[in-house]
């Protein structure tokens, strides 16, 4: 086994570092209270060509690995998980689906764009009766010959105001119950198509959530992507590599808050010594140190079968499963460590605390996490 990463990796990491705490820091927490979107540093993102890191240079990607994604992923979670999220949706679910499941002209017209940075994808699957039994899906998309009618409502859309490509699942045959689902491109301004306004959340609220209405949009059949019935295994196959981004992100906000907590500490004095220096301080430190250590192998591990081309359903599951709760232990911990300054803004903890609860939720919650490893494990 080899555990240390490639030259190619570390520059990678690094930039990561570097433009987090360059470009992200200054303003996070303005962007958090006022749920601003990071525009700006969104597109510098898709400059430095992080949107679209795992694609093929063919189609305008870094034909980078999934290490390096799960790397930066980490790197920019730490700082600001508002962003991150959006670099997670349009790598691992809006291009990775093109490019995996998409033809040719699909590719060309929309993953390009996409790959560059120059565009920003959604990937619409949960709907206000379907979170977790995404087989419910009550949108539908009635085939009328060369197009489709698209009807429903769609909810937690990130990206939902900034995209410009959207990822839609959607029912055609209720009769074949998931095996009657489709995936269709749908672009930001066909008419019938409308945005919510933005959810006011708990976390991650520079990011862009919203609700997404369809009524009688019509879809071009071309834009269909794959066979027809494809949609609920776009739908899985997609979010499988999905949870190793949102995994990773879990992972940074652990790693993000544990770092401050441990300058904090030995910087804050009480009873005549830093506070890292008491035992009650130091033994959290270490279960800390300890569970993000852990989390990080699952992740890398992940990302590694991923890019071997082995099998990583239970392993994504696993590290999504184990690194969300790590982000949500570790962050707690780091709130308590800095005693009344933990909750006040300036001081970040609270903040990655908040952020840390989604990552056991969104992209397949953690009790969906335990359906799949389970499922895994009996088979």
């Amino acid at each position: 086994m080899h555990f240390e990463l490639s030259e190619e990796q570390l520059m990678i990491q690094q930039a990561a570092r570097d433009f987090a705490q360059q470009e992200l820091k200054p303003g996070v927490i303005e962007r958090d209270e006022h749920q601003k979107f990071p525009a700006e540093q969104v597109k510098k993102l898709g400059e430095l060509g992080f949107l679209g890191m795992m694609v093929s240079e063919k189609y305008n990607g870094s034909g980078l690995d999934a290490i390096s994604y799960v790397l930066v992923m980490e790197e920019l979670s730490k700082i600001d998980a508002s962003t991150s999220v959006v670099v997670s949706v349009n790598n691992s679910l809006v291009c990775y689906g093109l490019e995996a499941y998409g033809n040719e002209a699909q590719k060309e017209k929309y993953l390009k764009p996409l790959a560059a940075g120059e565009k920003i994808g959604a990937f619409c699957l949960s709907e206000p009766e379907a979170g977790s039994d995404a087989t419910s899906q009550r949108t539908t998309a009635e085939d009328k010959g060369d197009y489709y009618l698209l009807n429903g409502t769609k909810n937690w859309i990130t990206n939902g105001s900034t995209a410009s490509t959207y990822l839609v699942i959607a029912q055609t045959h209720p009769e074949l119950r998931h095996k009657g689902i489709n995936a269709f491109i749908v672009e930001k301004g066909t008419e019938g198509f409308t945005i919510g306004p933005k959810e006011n959340k708990l976390g991650i609220r520079g990011s862009d959530t919203h609700s997404l209405m369809f009524n009688d949009v019509k879809v071009p059949k071309e834009n269909r992507i794959g066979e027809d019935g494809f949609g609920f295994k776009f739908a899985m196959k997609t979010l499988e590599g999905g949870r190793i981004g949102i995994a990773a992100q879990a992972l940074g906000i652990a790693q993000g808050a544990f770092e401050l907590a441990t300058q904090y500490a030995k910087e804050r004095k009480s009873f005549g010594k830093p506070i890292a220096e008491h035992q009650a301080i130091a033994f959290k430190l270490a279960d800390m140190a300890t569970q993000i250590e852990a989390a990080r192998l699952l992740v890398y591990k992940a990302a590694w079968l991923k890019d071997q081309g082995l099998p990583y359903t239970q392993a994504g599951s696993m590290a999504k499963l184990f690194a969300s709760k790590v982000a949500m232990d570790v962050t707690i911990e780091a709130v308590q460590v800095h005693g009344g300054y933990g909750f006040v803004k300036e001081y970040h903890v609270e903040r990655l605390m908040r952020d840390a609860k989604i990552t056991q939720i969104y992209e397949g919650t953690s009790e969906i996490q335990k359906m799949v490893i389970s499922r895994e494990v009996i088979r």
